[in-house]
């Protein structure tokens, strides 16, 4: 089944008086339950198209439709909600609290996804338990190492369970080794609970190991 299309998908930006092309004309189709990466160099529209799939940010032109909605006609609560239950993301830099624990962070996600205040904390212990951090609940992000609060990320983006996961050069400020470790982490939700994966990464040695299929992005365009 296909969970998302792109038709004639056009990203513009304005600086000045100049319209920049960060997508043009990106036709796409992807399964449900694919592990796809986005592959190409820095500029070729990688990130603009995962925050468009990720609801962050509109098209210029095009359609971008997710399960059988397009995103341009959605209201602004029913997009909201697209993004707290339909996608989840996860980000270079981590985007965690500095100020709250991996637990808390987590809570936080459940918080605004509106789970019942009972089940938030055993929820967040379950996501932590699951990426292996059981000892690290309540830890905050400065007392992680860089694979440990990516894989808070990973719990967090996993909080209202979407079935989507977009992850934005997940492994872009670790090493080789923990790296490996976060895309086993990713293979696995693909793998055993069919998460349907869309990666943006620079590295096309280790996307080729983990996923289903590469696209390669040059200039805003699919090559």
């Amino acid at each position: 089944m296909i969970i998302i299309t792109t038709r004639n998908l056009i990203k513009q930006y304005r600086k000045g008086n100049i319209l920049v092309p960060a997508l043009n004309d990106v036709n796409l189709k992807i399964e449900q339950g694919e592990y796809i990466s986005i592959i190409g160099r820095s500029g070729s529209g990688k990130s603009t198209l995962l925050n468009l799939i990720g609801g962050l940010d509109t098209p210029s032109a095009g359609d971008l439709i997710v399960g059988e909605k397009a995103l341009h006609s959605l209201s602004r609560k029913e997009l909201a909600n697209y993004r707290r239950f339909m996608v989840g993301m996860i980000f270079q830099s981590f985007n965690l609290i500095p100020s709250r624990t991996a637990q808390e962070n987590i809570v936080l996600a459940l918080i605004f996804g509106g789970a019942p205040r009972k089940e938030r904390k055993k929820r967040a212990c379950e996501l932590l338990d699951m990426v292996g951090l059981q000892d690290r609940i309540n830890h905050k992000p400065a007392e992680l190492s860089g694979g440990e609060a990516q894989r808070v990320a990973i719990a967090r983006a996993l909080a209202n369970d979407p079935e989507i996961i977009l992850a934005d050069e997940p492994t872009g400020n670790l090493d080789s080794s923990t790296s490996s470790e976060i895309l086993d982490i990713l293979l696995n939700l693909n793998r055993h609970q069919r998460k349907t994966i869309i990666m943006v990464t620079h590295d096309e040695e280790a996307a080729g190991k983990v996923s289903d299929r590469l696209i390669r992005l040059k200039d805003g365009m699919v090559v």
